[in-house]
């Protein structure tokens, strides 16, 4: 069976059964839910009637957002106001049937709101609620606001990236939110932990994922290297290597591949030679290795080096574009994309990174209108005035 024919029902869904309700927004409680959708947990997305920011971000079509429909697909979506006593009193409902619930607002927000963890275990102990923020729900730096970009500059992972690139002095601008992608899968990871552990204690229990830690874990050298002198090589040890027509990463990460790459470039006297010999030889002396690299690269084009490197086991790559990327062939044999739809038309999501021999982690195929189950949820809680949403809204134009 292709992976894109796969959907709910054909085989089995690893969290089919879980509920989840979803408050977050933006990218990394939603990157968070939308594995969780995948896993077959029916999430269920709370939203204001103007709808969460990323319903208006490009790409748009016919004012839907395929950005929102990457992170929100197979999630159902019901519009309360929270301010509201009826709109927190839905919540209390839902979190009484629910198995996960998932928010990302700045800590305080939802214990205002009288839905916070103490709170809502009280109708439901075995409730587990993930919170994700910048710093962590307690502590001096707890209530700071925090996007991606705050957090890529406060865990230093900016400075320490800077530090791989000679001659510049100036921190990079942030296109790409590391933070919150990985943030939302370490929530996914502790929020199957939590669900192990409630097999065997019964309980739910609180989880609380600081953005802050996240992007330290991603420094894992520099972790430790700022906790111990580490001379730098005169030259950072990956990046660009030249060829005819452009460039290719070269990595040289074990001593066969160091041996196998001097073999490439007509220079196995190197695999002896006191300057490279050894790892911390090649380390001190890392500029000139990779000169004596390029002389022999420059002579070919990107195409030419790479056929080269991977016949002797030398892993590279060129530097493509995300479009290049995309058209490997290798992501078409993995059936790496989904088709799915909403009301702009189709598109095109990514599925999850791993594959089980067991479990279907295929994505849903539709992303559902602002407000579409409001009333059928309300209806199951018991709760079919709509009195949460305002005036003049329905649920599909609210």
């Amino acid at each position: 069976m292709q992976l894109a024919d796969k959907h709910e029902g054909t085989t089995t869904k690893a969290f089919a059964g879980l509920r989840v309700l979803d408050f977050s927004t933006t990218i990394a409680g939603p990157h968070c839910t939308r594995m969780l959708a995948d896993m077959g947990a029916e999430v269920i997305k709370i939203e204001t009637d103007g709808g969460e920011t990323m319903r208006t971000r490009p790409p748009l079509r016919n004012g839907c957002s395929t950005a929102f429909g990457q992170l929100n697909v197979g999630k159902k979506s019901v519009v309360l106001d929270l301010k509201s006593e009826d709109g927190k009193e839905a919540v209390r409902r839902l979190a009484a049937t629910s198995d996960i619930l998932v928010e990302n607002f700045r800590p305080g927000v939802m214990r205002r709101l009288r839905l916070d963890y103490d709170s809502l275990r009280q109708v439901n102990p075995r409730l587990i609620y993930c919170s994700i923020s910048g710093y962590g729900q307690t502590g001096p730096s707890a209530e700071l606001p925090a996007y991606a970009p705050v957090i890529h500059a406060a865990s230093g992972y900016d400075m320490a990236h800077l530090a791989y690139q000679p001659g510049r002095n100036r921190p990079d601008y942030c296109g790409i939110y590391h933070a919150d992608v990985v943030t939302g899968t370490y929530g996914f990871g502790a929020i199957a932990s939590a669900l192990y552990q409630r097999c065997v204690t019964g309980a739910g229990q609180h989880i609380d994922v600081s953005m802050l830690e996240t992007m330290l874990s991603l420094t894992l050298t520099e972790l430790q290297s700022s906790q111990f002198a580490v001379p730098p090589p005169p030259r950072p040890m990956f990046g660009p290597t030249e060829t005819a027509s452009g460039y290719v990463m070269i990595t040289i990460a074990s001593e066969k591949t160091f041996q196998a790459l001097m073999g490439v470039i007509g220079r196995p006297d190197w695999v002896s030679d006191p300057r490279f010999a050894t790892y911390a030889a090649r380390r001190e002396n890392w500029a000139e290795l990779m000169d004596g690299v390029e002389i022999w690269s420059r002579q070919l084009s990107t195409d030419a080096c790479l056929r080269v490197l991977g016949a002797a086991g030398v892993p590279a790559s060129a530097y493509r574009s995300v479009s290049e990327a995309l058209a490997d062939p290798q992501l078409a044999h993995r059936q790496a994309l989904s088709e799915v739809r909403d009301e702009g038309g189709s598109f095109q999501v990514l599925n999850l990174p791993f594959r089980m021999s067991g479990a279907d982690t295929a994505p849903a195929k539709t992303v559902s209108v602002l407000g579409e189950h409001t009333d059928a949820l309300r209806q199951e809680i018991g709760l079919a005035d709509r009195t949460a949403i305002p005036p003049g809204k329905t649920a599909a134009t609210s």
